[in-house]
């Protein structure tokens, strides 16, 4: 899975969000991440269907939509109206997660889910063969301009194992939270592949060298990675083929997933930067 980036929306200048969205899609971005929060899930407030919408007549970005809100399963056909590609929820708002992603499926969309940094990667693990993205969040979400918290790269890792170990290599594991380059290097190491950042994009007088610069960071942490390794060394993947029987298995809880089916549409995530 190659290195994208998805500048965060939540760090634009809101005045002027049709030149910003326009800025880094010039810039490199692969897709644009949007928050959507409630109030109630999280303590804060952001926007929603008519901020995508009106968004969605200006830029042909892939739509990463991010929702922090109660109840998911009853803004999937807004978000989808609205012209959102991928819709990631978390997986404490949803008391049927198998249910959330099919209906996401069911309205044209990619699936995502998403954790808090208390909750243990294993909440998710039986979701990850019917999604097509999962979202490590670095910070505590609800707010920008978070410090880092690399006490959650254990939890990319297990992600990216699992992954290694199911054949699902075509999942996007995202990180959320404090991205910038040095840390883009760290995340990327223990297997993330897709970086949301928000003020080290929005914030930089110069968004495409920003971009770059994170797109580089994380290409050279995955060269520089135990998970990618070199002739003649046991990577972490192949390490993980040790692991003793009663891990936790691609379907667990949630059923057997024979996977997503294909979504329609002419926009993808990414657009074929390595």
């Amino acid at each position: 899975m190659r290195i994208q980036i998805s500048p965060s929306l939540l760090a634009a200048d809101f005045a002027r969000l049709g030149q910003e969205v326009e800025a880094v899609a010039r810039g490199g971005a692969d897709m644009l991440h949007l928050d959507v929060m409630d109030g109630v899930f999280v303590p804060n407030i952001s926007f929603g269907m008519p901020v995508i919408a009106s968004l969605r007549k200006a830029t042909d970005l892939f739509f990463d939509v991010h929702i922090m809100i109660t109840h998911p399963e009853r803004y999937i056909r807004d978000l989808a109206a609205a012209g959102a590609d991928l819709v990631t929820f978390h997986v404490e708002a949803a008391g049927d997660p198998v249910s959330v992603i099919e209906e996401i499926h069911r309205c044209g969309m990619k699936a995502g889910v998403t954790l808090r940094p208390d909750t243990p990667a294993a909440a998710v693990l039986p979701l990850l063969p019917r999604v097509e993205l999962v979202l490590v969040m670095t910070v505590e979400p609800g707010f920008g301009g978070q410090a880092f918290r690399p006490e959650m790269m254990p939890k990319v890792e297990e992600i990216a194992v699992f992954a290694k170990e199911h054949g699902l290599g075509e999942l996007i594991i995202q990180v959320d939270g404090g991205i910038g380059a040095d840390t883009a290097a760290l995340c990327a190491a223990h297997g993330a592949n897709c970086f949301v950042a928000g003020s080290s994009i929005f914030g930089a007088r110069d968004k495409a060298g920003a971009i770059a610069a994170i797109r580089t960071a994380a290409q050279d942490g995955r060269r520089s990675s135990a998970l990618y390794a070199g002739a003649g060394q046991r990577s972490i993947y192949e390490q993980a083929s040790d692991k003793p029987s009663g891990s936790v298995s691609a379907g667990a809880d949630y059923g057997t997933a024979e996977g997503p089916g294909a979504v329609p549409g002419d926009r993808t995530a990414g657009g074929g930067k390595e």
